[in-house]
């Protein structure tokens, strides 16, 4: 089964950036040709661009230090402002007739996990590109002292996705994590201590994608795909209608979505969400509680689905964490990073570091228990494709990007299921990326209420994260006019 680890092995070592400024000018040369050839991306425009102009100018002359917030709703963003920087930024730049030092870049903060299913390349990649890692699921103070001192040292701004993980959906921003904030506030107080003056600045950046002509042709055969896999009978155009859709729809501009879709969506929804109640409930023996629809909520298909999709993520994810003896606190988003560190401390282990002091035998008990432990996180994948999935983004604003994007998730859970490990979506046609650059967020300006004490400190870094939500959701809506 691809994705499962069958050998235990030793801890996972750090990967220090080694920025080689080589490599860094042959993969901004080529990176137009790549995302022309290996991505759907054909596009991309940015409004706002004189903000990042500005702070590189400022950055230059030492008078900032600042980071780059970017949306992450999938795993092309990185590409997207690694173009904006790359080629938007210095042409903007030139029409403005601000000189900046090249080559215009950002040292960037990525999950640790990352090579593990993309490939031992991409790590090494994302060294040479100044690039530094962080386990997601711990303290990892080796990962949070490099990015700590390339905020405050680097040669360039520090670029981060504060959601942490993909999320699929253009239109709806994860909740942050307090990391990036935090990490503000270390920036501040290391130039403080210093005696430097630079002020620390944190800039919301949305990334959102449209497709050039809707593809409802391709949507329609994932589907087919999708209802043939999971067992449901195919629909035809030239059948007899699907039953209705249970609550009216909202009038898309400018093209209405083909109602069948909709209606399939639904139906495939329900019927996938029924085999996963069974699966959990007949071979882990969970007992699912019964869905309460809140009193003088409309009890649709929608508000019942998203209620049996919240109980049955809570007990997926409950499978995994009995395993691990972990507790359920906290967010979905919470409890699956600690059943990955779980996990990743059964199978990346200190004692395999030489494999020379341990017997055969001893081998063979580690290998049964990183292969147990491997597969035990596979409930967890399940839970990470569905924690922003709410039973009102389709309805809410019919349009083919949002279509597209949930039909998506299914496949990836669908592609989860059967055992495989989605590194790129299915291409449903070509795709324009609109990037807005925020304005950007003073963390100087709070350091002295974080100074003040520990609490006042966790109130800081509290009311940054939640004012930097509130940033980057505002960055939607003007993406959307």
């Amino acid at each position: 089964m691809p994705g499962v680890i069958y050998h235990a092995q030793p801890p996972l070592e750090f990967i220090p950036p080694a920025l080689n400024p080589l490599f860094l000018k042959l993969f901004q040369s080529l990176l137009p040709f790549w995302m022309r050839c290996k991505t759907a991306i054909h596009q991309i425009e940015a409004d706002n661009v004189e903000v990042l102009v500005d702070l590189y100018r400022q950055l230059n002359e030492g008078k900032v230090r600042f980071l780059i917030a970017f949306r992450h709703p999938q795993r092309e963003d990185p590409l997207s402002l690694s173009y904006l920087l790359s080629h938007i930024l210095p042409h903007v730049a030139r029409q403005r007739g601000v000189s900046l030092q090249y080559p215009i870049h950002a040292h960037f903060i990525y999950d640790r996990g990352i090579p593990l299913w993309a490939g031992s390349h991409i790590g090494w990649m994302a060294s040479q590109l100044g690039g530094t890692p962080i386990h997601r699921g711990k303290a990892d103070w080796t990962g949070l002292r490099c990015a700590r001192d390339l905020f405050a040292n680097g040669r360039f701004p520090m670029a981060a996705a504060p959601e942490g993980a993909t999320n699929g959906l253009s239109e709806i921003v994860s909740p942050l994590e307090p990391g990036i904030a935090q990490l503000g506030f270390w920036c501040a107080e290391d130039l403080h201590k210093a005696g430097r003056d630079e002020l620390v600045f944190i800039v919301p950046v949305g990334i959102q994608y449209n497709y050039i002509e809707a593809p409802w042709s391709a949507i329609a055969n994932l589907l087919t795909e999708l209802e043939t896999t999971s067992g449901l009978p195919t629909y035809h155009p030239t059948d007899s209608p699907l039953p209705p859709s249970p609550t009216p729809l909202i009038p898309p501009s400018p093209l209405p979505i083909p109602h069948s879709l909709y209606s399939r969506l639904l139906r495939l929804a329900e019927h996938l969400l029924s085999l996963m109640e069974i699966f959990y409930t007949r071979f882990y023996h969970q007992k699912l509680p019964t869905v309460q629809i809140p009193e003088g909520q409309q009890k649709d298909t929608n508000e019942i689905l998203a209620a049996r999709l919240q109980v049955l993520m809570n007990v997926v994810l409950q499978v995994a964490e009995q395993y691990f003896d972990l507790q359920p606190k906290g967010s979905l988003t919470d409890r699956c990073r600690r059943v990955e560190q779980a996990g990743w401390n059964y199978i990346y282990r200190e004692e395999f570091k030489d494999t020379k002091t341990l017997s055969p035998l001893e081998r063979a008990l580690g290998d049964r228990i990183a292969e147990e432990a491997s597969l035990r996180m596979w409930h967890m994948r399940l839970v990470e494709c569905f924690v922003a999935v709410t039973g009102k983004y389709v309805r809410e604003r019919t349009t083919p990007e949002r279509f597209a994007e949930t039909t998506l998730i299914i496949h990836d859970l669908v592609t989860r299921i059967q055992g495989g490990i989605s590194l790129s979506s299915p291409t449903l046609g070509k795709q324009r990326v609109k990037i807005t650059v925020g304005d950007p967020i003073s963390v100087s300006e709070r350091f002295p209420v974080y100074q003040a004490s520990r609490q006042g400190a966790r109130q800081a870094v509290a009311d940054f994260t939640k004012d930097l939500q509130q940033a980057m959701t505002d960055l939607i809506l003007k993406e959307k006019n």
